[in-house]
């Protein structure tokens, strides 16, 4: 039970799209992100998914509109919504995700970007 310092953590790694998980709530894991340009359309059947912006502008595509997310902000995308994460103008967003242990980081969606663990940090 200590502090855990979310810049320091963004501190220890480089790669995009590639999530890390730092802490674990319950059946809920703590996630940290560096994403810039555009993720994979995809949702997740069972499982809400919370992003939180801690530095840069997030954009959430959804088929119909696109939510602008900006630092200090939330958005929950409720299960079963397909969403396309995606950054502008080069710009690297750092971000703070809650979900599920289980969610599949691109649901049934396979492609290059999809990890499947998490490096614990």
């Amino acid at each position: 039970m200590k502090p855990i310092n979310l810049k320091q953590k963004h501190s220890e790694f480089t790669k995009q799209w590639h999530p890390h998980q730092i802490a674990v709530v319950d059946d809920m894991q703590v996630i940290l992100a560096k994403v810039q340009g555009e993720f994979v359309w995809h949702s997740h059947e069972g499982e809400d998914e919370l992003f939180q912006v801690l530095k840069g502008t997030l954009y959430m595509k959804f088929r119909d509109r696109t939510e602008v997310v900006e630092e200090g902000e939330i958005i929950v995308v409720p299960k079963g919504v397909e969403h396309c994460p995606s950054t502008k103008n080069g710009e690297e967003v750092h971000l703070l995700l809650f979900e599920k242990q289980d969610t599949a980081h691109t649901g049934k969606v396979a492609h290059e970007m999809t990890q499947t663990e998490y490096p614990k940090i």
